[in-house]
């Protein structure tokens, strides 16, 4: 199984800063066709912003997109996976902690953000090449043994 480093080095990270208004950060992600962002604080990661934060954080409280900090409700401190975790490894991450975007990181540096889509993808790709693997097996007819060689 290929590490997740494959599956976001061709990935730009998208964050915004933890004073970045919610309606800014919001209108960003809509840009970048992305759920959720990372909040960094200069270069640290200290959170994520989603779009189930957006619902369940800002819209069901009334708060203004247009005058809070996205640092006010974001998820802290989210759960990250190193970049040589594999497909099957984050899949069970976001299972336990009930959540589906994980930065990744690599050295200690973010270098990535993963969705269940992601994930789901790399692993159709996989499975339909060894669907193929399989049936090039299977249709391989071997050479046949001549008579009375005694095998």
């Amino acid at each position: 199984m290929k590490p997740i480093l494959e599956i976001v080095e061709h990935q730009e990270v998208r964050c915004v800063g933890r004073d970045t208004t919610v309606l800014e950060t919001a209108q960003r992600m809509a840009g970048w066709k992305v759920g959720a962002v990372t909040v960094l604080e200069g270069e640290r990661l200290v959170g994520i912003f989603s779009e189930r934060d957006l619902m369940t954080r800002v819209v069901c409280q009334g708060l203004s997109p247009a005058t809070t900090p996205v640092g006010q409700v974001m998820t802290p401190n989210p759960v990250v996976v190193d970049a040589h975790s594999t497909v099957e490894q984050c899949l069970r991450i976001m299972n336990q902690a009930k959540c589906r975007h994980l930065p990744v990181v690599h050295s200690g540096h973010l270098v990535g953000m993963l969705s269940i889509r992601d994930l789901l993808q790399s692993d159709i790709r996989q499975k339909d090449d060894e669907i193929e693997m399989m049936r090039a097996f299977i249709h391989y007819v071997p050479p046949s043994t001549p008579a009375g060689s005694g095998h």
